[in-house]
């Protein structure tokens, strides 16, 4: 049986001037290009008010890290008050976004995530053996791997808003 572990759960909020396209790009190419996953769009979600929006979206970026172990993220973006703005940027007007995004993250290790492992009742116990004895040590550096991960990705992600805001 596929087995996951959460490892990591954290979130950031920030709510101030960013434009919502730049930042979604730049955490996409962040988790690809710098953690090397594979990222998917599980769901998107907007609902449009008088002057504002509300968007919701849901990715999922997986990695292989071994025939029996994957690394996997959810990550979730809920943005309320979303509204189009003026500001004016290096003596230009420019349109931009100004509302409040929290980012919620979850980085899981997943154990024989092809199911190997599940096939007969002997390869369940030779899997118990192998976890119990032999790959303790292995689990705890991806453990480390996958917290570290997600961690630098929201203080990316946060610092990104933050300079966004500043601007």
């Amino acid at each position: 049986m596929v087995e996951e572990n959460q490892i990591f759960s954290s979130n950031l909020k920030f709510t101030g001037i960013f434009t919502f396209s730049d930042f979604y790009k730049f955490c996409y190419d962040w988790l690809v290009e710098e953690i090397g996953l594979d990222v998917a769009e599980e769901k998107y979600g907007e609902k449009i008010k008088v002057n504002e929006k509300e968007i919701k979206v849901e990715w999922v970026g997986t990695k292989k890290l071994t025939d029996y172990f994957q690394f996997k993220m959810k990550v979730k973006f809920n943005l309320v008050m979303l509204k189009t703005v003026e500001v004016v940027q290096n003596g230009k007007k420019i349109k931009t976004n100004d509302g409040e995004v929290k980012v919620d993250v979850k980085g899981i290790l997943v154990r024989d995530y092809q199911s190997k492992f599940e096939k007969t009742a002997s390869m369940k116990f030779i899997r118990s053996i192998y976890e119990k004895w032999v790959i303790t040590s292995r689990v705890e550096q991806f453990e480390d791997k996958i917290f570290g991960d997600c961690d630098e990705f929201l203080a990316q992600a946060k610092s990104w808003l933050d300079m966004a805001g500043n601007r």
